[in-house]
């Protein structure tokens, strides 16, 4: 009976798990879109799937994780440390107990390195117990161990009998690791379908594993302004990378204008804004993340703690932030002149007054929340907004 319970704990202890707490990207009324919000577009070839299993030992994935073949450092820097030591110490013990973990999920790049998609917190654990020099981590002390006893609690590995470190170091994990010619159409979608654990991936953390390049840094970058923080009143955290999708989608449809929209795919379509991102120049970087700074400040001034909120009447009680409206109203103030955007900052109150005249509107209302991806909801949206703060601004 004790070994059926350590078995039903170890499957729980998947990457984050229900009993790690769930946090939301954005305020809890709005949870984080995740892959079970996904949905395949398109068929694509089966023959395109190049997926190989290996069974390597903890001693290797160490490896290459010194080399870093397998990058734990700057780009899952935001999932890591999810888990407390107790939480991490629980896995350790089911190393040391010779129960199974998990199979791990991994993108492989044209140099071979691997992507961790599924399966970050389990090696940051392991790595952090017995090398965590490798990741520049302060060394794991056991702590809670259920069933190894309290002669366990507060070792670190080097206290360990040298029958157990071996024991650790030669155990072997599965990984199955989706090879570097596969497209990235089609990783995204595998790792959708595998990613059903306790706490799937959200889509950003999708995009973020399997499109390396300067747009990771150049979106975390722009999601830590002060002038993001406090257009959204601090209310979007950034444990699943909500937002770094926020800022993406705005600089996607600055990119590409709304009216131009065609995607019948929105996750490619962002998917393909990070590649675009990847192919800009400093300069051009540098417009956008002026086109971002001056659109958040400009509504932060216009509609104060209620930007990007839905706002049906004044007597309303505050709503969560809207991820569409804050796509629409962001990039149709980043479109105004200087001189619009003043005369919209100077007559805030009818901008938005005729911002709650909209919401009236089912169509409007209902391209901001439902099917927000679809070609008709986004222009839509856009036209209303749009018109709507070149009325004002040219009364």
């Amino acid at each position: 009976m004790a070994t059926e319970t350590i078995i039903t704990d170890a499957q729980r202890m998947t990457e984050e798990g229900t009993s790690f707490g769930t946090p939301s990207g954005i305020e809890r009324e709005l949870p984080s879109e995740t892959v079970d919000d996904l949905q395949i577009a398109e068929p694509f070839n089966p023959d395109d799937i190049d997926v190989t299993t290996r069974s390597m030992t903890i001693d290797l994935l160490l490896s290459r994780i010194r080399s870093k073949a397998i990058d734990l450092e700057p780009d899952f820097q935001r999932r890591r440390g999810i888990w407390t030591d107790r939480q991490q110490s629980r896995l350790i013990e089911s190393l040391l107990l010779r129960i199974p973990l998990p199979t791990l999920y991994a993108a492989e790049d044209e140099e071979e390195d691997w992507a961790i998609v599924d399966g970050i917190q389990r090696l940051t654990t392991i790595t952090r117990f017995i090398e965590p020099e490798a990741i520049g981590e302060t060394p794991l002390s056991l702590t809670g161990m259920e069933y190894l006893g309290e002669s366990f609690n507060g070792k670190f590995f080097a206290d360990l009998p040298a029958r157990l470190k071996r024991r650790l170091r030669e155990t072997e994990l599965v990984v199955h690791v989706i090879r570097h010619g596969t497209p990235q159409e089609v990783k995204f979608n595998i790792f959708a379908r595998i990613n059903t654990g306790g706490m799937p991936l959200s889509a950003q953390e999708l995009r973020h594993a399997l499109i390396p390049g300067k747009s990771r840094h150049f979106l975390g970058r722009l999601a830590g302004l002060e002038a993001f923080k406090q257009a959204t009143t601090y209310s979007i955290r950034d444990e699943r990378m909500a937002d770094r999708e926020m800022v993406l989608r705005f600089v996607a449809f600055s990119m590409t204008r709304p009216e131009d929209f065609r995607a019948y795919d929105f996750d490619r379509f962002l998917g393909d804004a990070m590649r675009e991102i990847n192919r800009l120049d400093d300069a051009g970087l540098q417009r956008l993340e002026h086109s971002f700074i001056r659109a958040m400040d400009s509504a932060r001034e216009i509609f104060g703690q209620d930007a990007f909120r839905k706002r049906y009447r004044e007597t309303d009680a505050r709503f969560p932030i809207n991820k569409a409206l804050f796509e629409t109203i962001a990039v149709s103030l980043a479109n105004l002149s200087d001189s619009e955007l003043e005369r919209c900052i100077l007559r805030q109150d009818e901008v938005r007054r005729r911002m709650m005249e909209a919401m009236q509107d089912r169509e409007f209302e209902s391209a901001i929340s439902q099917g927000t991806g679809g070609i008709g909801k986004v222009r839509k949206r856009f036209e209303t907004v749009s018109k709507m703060l070149k009325d004002v601004a040219n009364v």
